[in-house]
């Protein structure tokens, strides 16, 4: 094997998402302002800074404010849709019930807030870095942490190219280099595989509860701009209808904003993976929520133009495991910052990673590296990302415990008490086990039929996925590892009924019947969006997801 080259930087950020991104920026901002050298690198394993970028978004812009104070008066600027109209309502399986959002704590409006493409938002943060003097690799997978002497993150291996995959070096074999820095900001998302792997080596969950998630599904309209339907900067939150009855919870979403002359309606939904029902399928779920009349109304007469999906956290306060370990931290998504309520995580993972920066900068400026950032830890316990999850520590647990609307109703009071005075009328409530410990045996559930898609509002699996542009190359190791090929048989299968066909959004799993055989699990990695369901829902914990060759995966174009 050939020896891996080196580079060396002050600052290695993986991820280039709206946490990593702002870390960048911050700590060049923080060095140009004190005429300092600073050498930042972000890597990004999608194809372009973007591409592997979903969200809702509605964006509360707290930090985007705090980063670029003028951003709203640029010419460039990615986000032009100021929230005009924000409604809530309870679905049912014929109707709906507006919510009375005049009872709901100030933050859980959105008025003040931008709609528009995160992954856009996050191509502009890329430039802003790049013209800062930060190094920007996309295409640029990290797969391995690399370790020092003393035990501490030293830097990551990224870049390897060219294994086939029987595990043998073609012609355009590439070993990939060591990019190592003083500090390493994990900025991977939801479930990031090495960050999985710093959390297990440093213990940095053990005085957490298990992270919650939930799949994010979503696709963008295109309407006419005379839709009558059509409302720039309406925001309308559902909840309730379809999932409320199969023994899990979920929420939609369906957001209205303008791009130029063009008029776009963000629909999606979000399926808890703390569902129980195995027969459950968020994606025919989704596509059954976009034909209930509150829904279709907006996007009949439109154009579907992207599709995606993503995991997303949801535990909250008290699933933010230590976010310091030797030699670098944990930042946005990496930790888990979302509002689960308010359907909002983006600026807290930004904020996340400027307090990152700021620490990582002051530290190697009294000549540091390798060691905890103490200070990041204790800007984060004092700052408003730890209240605006605070506030909020409740409605997840409870949710989970009495589902979606009774949920809601109980903690309300609780939210109102802490936002006005601190605390709650509740004690903290706790995440008792992880996701996939929920799922039952498929013979102890209900099965769930859903209806043929109509082509129209709702679309079959592949088709969706044509609309993610996802490319793998086909000779390279599949990044979805089996712990034990056997266990996925006698268990996924045999106990739960192959629940990997239908949680997965991208047709990436299949149980084959051929001839009177035993079934045979077959994996579609070419198929992946790098939604991380997979490894968070196995019932087992039996699929591992690793990062595949750089530049693979969907290719978003303004999701």
């Amino acid at each position: 094997m050939s020896e891996r080259e080196a580079m060396e930087f002050d600052l290695v950020i993986v991820g280039g998402g709206p946490a990593g991104l702002s870390a960048a920026i911050r700590a060049k901002q923080l060095a140009n302002e004190a005429g300092e050298e600073l050498e930042v690198v972000v890597l990004e394993k999608g194809g372009e800074i973007g591409a592997h970028i979903l969200s809702g978004i509605v964006l509360d812009p707290k930090a985007l404010d705090e980063l670029i104070p003028d951003w709203r008066s640029r010419d460039d600027r990615p986000l032009r849709t100021e929230v005009t109209k924000d409604k809530y309502k309870l679905l049912g399986p014929k109707g709906s019930m507006g919510m009375p959002t005049f009872g709901f704590p100030p933050f859980m409006h959105n008025h003040g807030c931008f709609a528009g493409s995160l992954a856009n938002t996050c191509r502009w943060l890329g430039q802003e870095a790049e013209n800062l003097g930060v190094q920007v690799f996309p295409g640029f997978a990290a797969s391995e942490i690399v370790y020092g002497d003393k035990g501490e993150v030293r830097g990551v291996v990224a870049g390897v190219m060219g294994v086939a995959e029987d595990g043998t070096h073609k012609p355009d074999y590439e070993p990939g280099m060591e990019l190592l820095g003083k500090y390493v900001l994990l900025a991977e998302g939801a479930r990031g595989s090495l960050t999985k792997g710093v959390k297990a080596k440093y213990d940095l969950e053990a005085a957490c509860d298990p992270q919650k998630y939930g799949i994010g599904l979503k696709e963008v309209w295109s309407v006419p701009r005379d839709h009558a339907e059509f409302h720039d900067g309406y925001v309308q939150h559902t909840f309730g209808w379809p999932v409320q009855d199969k023994d899990g919870n979920g929420g939609g979403f369906l957001y209205h904003f303008r791009d130029g002359d063009e008029c776009f309606v963000s629909v999606g939904y979000v399926v808890h993976l703390n569902y129980k029902n195995p027969w459950l399928a968020p994606y025919e779920e989704f596509q059954r929520y976009k034909h209930h009349d509150e829904i279709s109304k907006f996007l009949k007469g439109g154009k579907r133009v992207s599709y995606g999906a993503r995991a997303i956290t949801s535990g909250g306060l008290q699933s933010v495991p230590k976010l310091a370990f030797p030699g670098g931290a944990l930042i946005g998504c990496s930790a888990g910052f979302v509002n689960l309520p308010r359907i909002k995580g983006t600026h807290n993972a930004m904020k996340t990673g400027m307090m990152a920066a700021e620490a990582a900068v002051a530290a190697i400026r009294e000549g540091r590296g390798g060691d905890e950032l103490v200070a990041y830890e204790e800007a984060y316990e004092t700052s408003w990302v730890r209240t605006d999850l605070s506030q909020v520590r409740n409605v997840k647990p409870l949710m989970s415990r009495f589902g979606t609307l009774a949920g809601a109703v109980i903690s309300m009071p609780d939210m109102w008490l802490r936002y006005l005075f601190g605390f709650g009328y509740l004690t903290t409530q706790r995440h008792k086990k992880p996701d996939h410990a929920y799922l039952k045996p498929a013979d102890k559930c209900a099965r769930i039929t859903y209806p043929k898609p109509d082509g129209v509002l709702s679309f079959d699996k592949l088709t969706s996925v044509s609309f993610t542009n996802t490319y793998h190359a086909e000779d390279q190791p599949v990044h979805l590892k089996l712990r034990d090929p056997e266990l996925q048989k006698t268990s996924e299968y045999d106990v739960y009924a192959g629940p990997s066909a239908r949680y997965c959004p991208a047709g990436v799993y299949e149980w084959i019947e051929e001839d009177g055989k035993a079934p045979r699990f077959q994996i579609n990695s070419q198929n992946c969006i790098h939604c991380k369901t997979c490894d968070i829902k196995d019932p087992n914990q039996n699929i591992n997801w690793e990062t595949p060759e750089g530049g693979g995966g969907p290719a978003y174009p303004n999701m």
